[in-house]
């Protein structure tokens, strides 16, 4: 990789000042990185950087699975971090003005203590940004009931690759005041603008949460189970999230740090979780939801939870992703398939795994919005090959006319499989939008697309 110019980084520190520019050398990221403390400094930034061609990336919490925030060549790290103000936190009007760089959980935290939700939430809550989160229009637990992080958007802030900012910071629902330009940026992936404010959308906060671990015997009472729970809940259903044994029996073995709160042997394992607003009266009817679904057949066998430790004791054995990779060299893809495909689209990963000895199969995921976790890989490091992973990961989702990403973006790692996903008046016109934007390709070059052909269209 070749250096970013000299001339450059040094116009640049003038502008920011010494608090303003870090420079650490790194093997995948950016040596140098910018760290700008207002819109304003965004906007002189991305001027300076248009006119000598000098490329960024943009920087959020630097916890995407989907390598977005690599460097290719000779970028600029664009980091938000200072930036992570709540500028206001509106209860009468349920919304909340945010500074892109400001970490999800302290969002979700000043939300809660006003008595509101903000309903985006994963595993990486305590270091991913809002930004980052909205450039990859990140998912969650939460998303089968409130949505992806765009449905959480009302207004925002973009400074475009030759420093114009864009203020939409929209408050309010209904807005049909033509295009929607803030769909633009989100899961963009920092390739069109740098998302800089955002304007939230919150909800009241749930007086109740309600959650079980079930077990089930076979795939087609779990979607029956989805069907159930989401009709007799009265809108309340907020996750389902499914657990092949493979998953559950690793992650709760014998000398794990997480108890089994069902035993093993069964065909699938499910959390489902309900938020409402009387806590007495629902958990009264989430039992008795879950007692009919027993007497039916849709379930054999549940724990429900009595205390916020029970619960989090079951959401830390769905959230132990990390704990997979005792078992060797794996690769974690996230993909989407609709729900009547799943059982055979997992069944033929399986028989095309069988090729290799040792093979590592684990699947997971948040089934009720048609995103599963696959995870793939091999316990000889040295029968690992992952160009084949990726290929027959992949092929099979396009044959069962999935998208190759459900929830992490595309970044680097997926970049050669959009088309896999994609139709090619929809990748000619993401292209276009592309060059429209961002003529000389500044803002985080090869991802989704690579320069060569971006340059070629």
């Amino acid at each position: 990789m070749s250096d970013p110019s000299p001339e450059v980084v040094e116009q640049l520190r003038q502008l920011l000042g010494e608090k303003g520019v870090r420079i650490q050398p790194d093997e995948v990221m950016p040596d140098v990185v910018l760290k700008p403390e207002s819109t304003e400094q965004v906007s002189a930034i991305l001027k300076i950087c248009s006119a000598a061609g000098q490329a960024l990336v943009p920087l959020g919490g630097k916890t995407g699975l989907a390598n977005g925030h690599f460097q290719t060549d000779s970028e600029l790290g664009l980091s938000l971090e200072r930036m992570n103000a709540i500028e206001d936190l509106d209860a009468a009007n349920r919304t909340m003005t945010v500074q892109a760089g400001c970490i999800l959980q302290t969002a979700a935290e000043a939300a809660e203590a006003e008595e509101l939700l903000l309903p985006l939430d994963f595993g990486a809550r305590g270091s991913a940004t809002l930004g980052g989160c909205l450039a990859t229009n990140a998912g969650g637990n939460m998303v089968i009931r409130y949505g992806m992080a765009r449905d959480m958007v009302l207004g925002l802030e973009v400074v475009l690759a030759d420093g114009t900012v864009v203020t939409s910071m929209n408050k309010m629902l209904k807005n049909n005041t033509g295009y929607d330009l803030k769909q633009w940026f989100i899961g963009a992936e920092g390739t069109l603008g740098v998302i800089t404010r955002v304007v939230m959308r919150l909800r009241p906060h749930p007086r109740s949460q309600n959650t079980a671990l079930l077990a089930v015997d076979d795939f087609d009472s779990v979607g029956k189970l989805l069907r159930w729970l989401d009709g007799h809940t009265a809108g309340t259903l907020s996750a389902f999230e499914v657990m092949w044994p493979q998953y559950y029996e690793f992650i709760t073995r014998e000398g794990s740090a997480h108890r089994a709160p069902l035993p093993h042997g069964s065909a699938y394992y499910v959390l489902v979780e309900t938020l409402g607003s009387n806590p007495e009266a629902d958990a009264e009817s989430f039992e008795m939801v879950l007692g009919e679904a027993m007497e039916q057949g849709l379930v054999s066998d549940a724990v429900l939870t009595r205390s916020q430790s029970e619960r989090n004791a079951i959401w830390e054995i769905r959230d132990d992703v990390l704990e997979l990779f005792k078992l060797g060299p794996m690769i974690p893809f996230d993909v989407s398939v609709t729900i009547e495909k799943m059982e055979s689209f997992v069944n033929e990963i399986r028989t095309g795994m069988n090729k290799w000895d040792a093979p590592i199969c684990i699947v997971l995921g948040h089934v009720g919005d048609s995103n599963l976790h696959v995870i793939l890989g091999n316990e000889n490091p040295e029968e690992f090959e992952y160009d084949a992973l990726e290929t027959l990961l992949y092929e099979t989702v396009e044959r069962y006319q999935g998208s190759v990403s459900a929830e992490h973006g595309v970044g680097l790692s997926k970049r050669a499989h959009l088309h896999r996903s994609r139709s090619e008046a929809e990748l000619q016109l993401m292209i276009g939008m592309k060059k429209m934007l961002d003529p000389n390709n500044i803002l985080n070059p090869n991802k989704i697309f690579s320069a060569d052909k971006i340059s070629a269209a």
